[in-house]
């Protein structure tokens, strides 16, 4: 499914009418003026999977969040602007579907990050719970406690629960169980797959960032399917050579002067994979 067909940037000319108009003198970047020009990237067409590939500072991530602006896309965690960014997107087009879906959504690295950072810090809050609860049982378990007040109602029944119940018991009656679940790299995942639903438009800023190479198999999969079965198109900027290698996939290579539409074996990034482990391809037994 395409949701986005194709997006226009501003080109050399316009960019430098604009800042030749303004005053600068307060600013030390007219960002994100100046980036995607420097490689002559006027405009990007999509198909259901699109990748932008690049090496840092090539104007992938750049370019994403340009789109997820224009297209006032949503997102969990803010992202860095400048005070031009708003002059920058209103001189970019797009031809799509008009409302896109409502679930449509960027969702970038640091999305990810702080999800698994909440999960961390609220597994933290509730293992110091359980201690408190530890101490609490032995208070109520061992302690002759009399009720002399309707105030002392809850205090009663905790005395009680603690005589009737193992240790165990009381604390899972007191705490929810652990959110802790799965590792940083398992919630990382399953923040995608809660995400990403039915017949959406996903920009996917690096997402292998917290993902080991077998999560990062399963992701590509994952996002395979949704494009096929499920109405999902994706722009994804990656240098995972797994997500590179998604079927059908039309890659942009950021780096080159001109970008280019690539095939995924012909980027240096990936040439660069092939060429060690063919160098070291005797030790693994083959």
């Amino acid at each position: 499914m395409i949701y986005l067909s194709h997006f226009s940037f501003p080109d050399i000319e316009m960019e430098y009418s604009f800042l030749f108009k303004i005053k600068r003198t307060c600013y030390d970047t007219a960002y994100p003026f100046q980036i995607l020009s420097r490689h002559h990237l006027r405009m990007l067409d999509f198909e259901p999977v699109t990748i932008l590939y690049g090496g840092n500072g090539s104007g992938k991530s750049t370019a994403l969040n340009v789109i997820a602006e224009k297209l006032k896309l949503k997102r969990d965690t803010m992202y860095n602007r400048s005070n031009f960014f708003e002059d920058y997107t209103g001189m970019c087009d797009y031809e799509g579907e008009d409302p896109l879906p409502r679930q449509s959504r960027i969702i970038t690295s640091d999305d990810v990050f702080d999800f698994v950072l909440n999960i961390r810090n609220l597994n933290e809050g509730i293992d110091h719970k359980r201690e408190e609860l530890f101490t609490e049982y032995l208070e109520n378990k061992y302690t002759h406690f009399q009720m002399k007040s309707l105030e002392d109602y809850e205090q009663l029944k905790k005395s009680y629960m603690a005589k009737r119940k193992t240790q165990s018991k009381y604390v899972r009656n007191h705490l929810r169980d652990n959110v802790r679940e799965h590792s940083n790299g398992e919630s990382a995942y399953l923040y995608f797959t809660e995400k990403i639903q039915e017949n959406g438009l996903y920009l996917l800023d690096e997402p292998e960032n917290s993902l080991s190479p077998l999560r990062q198999q399963e992701l590509t999969k994952f996002l395979e399917d949704s494009a096929r079965f499920f109405g999902c198109q994706f722009i994804i900027s990656t240098h995972s050579p797994f997500l590179l290698a998604m079927r059908g996939a039309k890659i942009y290579d950021m780096d080159e002067e001109v970008v280019d539409v690539k095939r995924w074996t012909r980027l240096p990034g990936i040439r660069a994979y092939y060429d060690f482990f063919k160098k070291h391809e005797g030790e693994f037994g083959l």
